[in-house]
């Protein structure tokens, strides 16, 4: 972001102010959605879509014997094969060689694609499966569904501690960026002082880590704090109100990732330091054979895609969020409606195992009478404020627009800005070959190039826009003087004598 710069709609659009604003507001909606949401206290088994099926097949639902063997042999292969698919089809052949797309150029976004790959390649095997389970015959309790083994109050507390996790790194590494970079003056240089003293940054993250998400895990987990006795009916929701609020977190999902200053292109910085860490990013030394693999592999994940990657995360569930919404009827989470339309939830486990359209009413429950308790059926539920007007799913699917749109803007911005052209494309490739070079160490460059460390400390860079392939850029660290220099000429300019340097021109792109 430049100092000095118009006043126009992406002024006010990618503002600091802005970006935390929305960032903090996710934070708060997901929080009232998942308190105004009545799935989050049904009894029912938990079904989403994809995932989980991708859950079931790993978790639970194993026959014994012989057929868990073959379960967990395909399981095993499906993440196998999805990291390499994931690596090589989508990453380098989809999202480098054939969109172009700037973003995930070399290895960056690997691990993000490989890992909804991997999701994708679950789910194809669990069919697999299925389809063996019905050819053996008998095995129909057995097959893989989306459908979790857990109850819906259950994985809706886990989802929202979850996104809480989630929105609350987002949200620190957005406050974070803005005020480690010092071309934000909006903060002030007292608070950019402040935060960049010593480990300030990373003993506040820490401890407001540690306090809130105790707090929250508390409340969630323990109902220990009533949204319903809280609130006391106020501005009731109903399924349209939630719908439309679901698709609004949506859209400030994707609001973060694009008022990033270097979106849709990421062709900037991208080393963004990690919250509560000293470092931009992660980096793992993989152990290699050195008679298989010839070059040590190492496992890289710079701040921004750490961030990014955990907000299409959250992405995943706040979809399933909108889609519960969307798809919701009382009856079939174990729910009935009372006066006012307001929503009751079944409680008691043998109840639900054999709750009809019949039994689950409020006129039969109010009824009758629980032998175990001596009280009617009602005063054994858990009431809710909030509503179920039966609206059509033509009204409902009208949330989703909101959504739409900011899909199709975030398609448009990363299609039109965020690709290489096809000459770009091209030099891309070619410079590849040097990626060798930046793996070796400084002594093995030395060997090469006729250099020692001592009396020239070079950097060798890649540089992305260069028009002839075969230049490397030198820089001495004694005078900073950068020559493009060819590479058969480095022997004779480590031995101190004169090489000829163009004077390099103000290239826009370099």
């Amino acid at each position: 972001m430049p100092l000095r710069m118009d006043k126009d709609f992406r002024y006010y659009f990618q503002h600091p102010w802005s970006r935390v604003v929305i960032a903090y507001l996710v934070m708060f909606f997901n929080f009232l959605i998942f308190a105004e949401d009545p799935v989050s206290h049904s009894q029912t088994e938990a079904n989403m879509i994809v995932v989980g099926n991708c859950f079931s097949f790993v978790t639970n639902k194993y026959p014994g014997g012989a057929w868990s063997g073959f379960k967990v042999f395909l399981w095993l292969v499906a993440i196998v094969t999805g990291l390499f698919a994931g690596k090589l089809i989508f990453h380098q052949r989809l999202f480098g060689q054939l969109l172009r797309l700037k973003m995930f150029r070399d290895d960056h976004g690997s691990w993000m694609t490989m890992f909804f790959s991997t999701i994708l390649l679950l789910f194809i095997f669990s069919h697999i499966y299925n389809l063996c389970l019905l050819i053996a015959g008998n095995m129909s309790p057995y097959i893989i569904t989306e459908y979790m083994g857990i109850r819906n109050e259950s994985f809706m507390k886990v989802a929202a501690v979850g996104t809480w996790m989630g929105d609350f790194v987002t949200a620190w590494m957005v406050t974070d960026m803005m005020l480690q970079d010092t071309k934000y003056p909006e903060w002030g240089k007292s608070a950019r002082a402040f935060w960049r003293r010593g480990n300030t940054r990373i003993i506040l993250f820490w401890t407001v880590l540690f306090a809130l998400t105790s707090v929250v895990v508390l409340v969630i987990t323990t109902d220990w704090i009533s949204w319903d006795k809280l609130n006391r009916g106020f501005l009731p929701s109903d399924e349209v109100s939630r719908a439309f609020l679901a698709s609004f977190i949506l859209v400030f999902d994707l609001l973060i990732v694009m008022q990033d200053w270097e979106f849709p292109h990421f062709m900037g910085d991208v080393d963004v330091n990690l919250p509560g860490l000293p470092s931009a990013h992660m980096q793992f030394k993989l152990p290699h054979f050195q008679r298989i693999f010839k070059e040590e592999y190492h496992i890289h994940i710079t701040g921004k895609w750490f961030n990014y990657g955990i907000i299409f995360l959250v992405l995943i569930l706040d979809l399933n969020m909108w889609k519960n919404q969307i798809f919701y009827k009382p009856s079939a989470y174990g729910q009935y409606l009372g006066p006012g339309k307001k929503i009751y939830t079944v409680e008691d486990t043998e109840s639900l195992l054999n709750l009809n359209q019949s039994t689950l009413s409020w006129e039969w429950r109010s009824n009758h009478t629980d032998p175990y308790t001596n009280r009617s059926y009602v005063e054994g539920d858990m009431f809710l404020h909030s509503r179920f007007t039966g609206a059509s799913l033509d009204v409902k699917c009208l949330a989703f627009i909101p959504s739409l749109l900011a899909f199709i803007l975030f398609g448009f911005f990363i299609s039109f800005f965020g690709r290489f052209q096809k000459c770009e494309q091209r030099m891309e490739n070619k410079d590849k070959s040097y990626k060798r070079i930046n793996r070796k160490s400084p002594s093995e460059h030395s060997k090469e190039m006729g250099m020692t460390i001592e009396n020239l400390q070079a950097v060798v860079e890649e540089p992305l826009y260069l028009h002839d392939p075969t230049l490397i850029s030198v820089r001495n660290k004694s005078n900073e003087m950068s020559c493009l220099t060819p590479p058969e000429n480095l022997n004779t300019l480590s031995q101190g004598e004169p090489s000829d340097c163009t004077k390099q021109t103000e290239d826009p792109t370099s």
